[in-house]
């Protein structure tokens, strides 16, 4: 099982079968469901687990990608909700996440925190896989997937939304879209040598925008509208093939 999808639910009924399975980590026990297809095992991970009931602050992200490790994953396809600070990427577009800024506070940023685990640094100069975005790319046209661009990812500690004038900050940074989820899913995946990227569906206009209301309807119709085709895309990547030796995200670790 080297292939995950995390935030990919909602479409296990095209695999021929699936069953979940509870692995154990030492920061927790975290629940996958496999699906068998076209004779392969996917696996998929609920972020928020499967009644979406952590919020984006509390996840165990060190125990959701120690336990895809676990069973021996080692390329990773997400999505992610994220409001948008740049006017050229609307509600219901599509971007591919190209870098992050991290502003989240109180989060486990690392698995190395000294100790039994020593100090090691992460390079983050290529922090999504350049393999599995040019994958994604080569095959969104012919799935009719408009991807409108390359997005900087600007992560926030949540639950709640950014003000007005943080927004504001966060584009004079540089930064195109807004989540709460993606740091430190992204810079864990890279400690752990996996080839990681992350799929942007946009859901709203950031706060101070367009002067409009967040509602959680509009989330939930952007998401259902874009989810399925891009888990399909990402289902048909994996089918054709991966290699680590496309990329450099096995060889991250900068040791002491």
């Amino acid at each position: 099982m080297k292939k995950a999808i995390i935030g990919g639910t909602g479409v296990y009924g095209i695999g021929e079968e699936s069953y979940s399975k509870i692995v154990e980590t030492k920061y927790g026990n975290v629940e996958l469901d496999i699906v068998k297809i076209q004779g392969e095992e996917i696996v998929f991970l609920a972020r928020h687990g499967k009644s979406h009931s952590n919020p984006p602050h509390l996840v165990n992200y060190r125990a959701n990608m120690k336990a895809l490790e676990k069973i021996g994953v080692k390329y990773v396809y997400a999505t992610a909700a994220v409001g948008s600070c740049n006017e050229a990427y609307s509600p219901g577009d599509v971007v591919v996440i190209k870098n992050f800024i991290d502003f989240t506070k109180t989060r486990p940023l690392t698995f190395y925190e000294g100790g039994l685990e020593g100090v090691k640094h992460v390079d983050m100069s290529d922090p999504y896989c350049r393999n599995l975005r040019k994958q994604f790319y080569s095959l969104a046209e012919k799935n009719d997937i408009n991807i409108k661009g390359d997005a900087v990812y600007v992560c926030t500690e949540g639950p709640r939304f950014e003000t007005e004038y943080e927004i504001k900050m966060y584009k004079q940074l540089g930064g195109d879209v807004v989540g709460m989820t993606n740091v430190p899913e992204v810079v864990l995946a890279k400690e752990l040598g996996m080839c990681y990227s992350v799929i942007g569906i946009i859901t709203n206009w950031c706060t101070g925008m367009k002067h409009e209301a967040i509602t959680l309807h509009d989330i939930e119709g952007s998401v259902s509208k874009n989810k399925q085709i891009i888990t399909e895309t990402f289902l048909e990547i994996f089918k054709n093939g991966l290699n680590q030796d496309e990329c450099m995200c096995n060889q991250a670790i900068i040791e002491l």
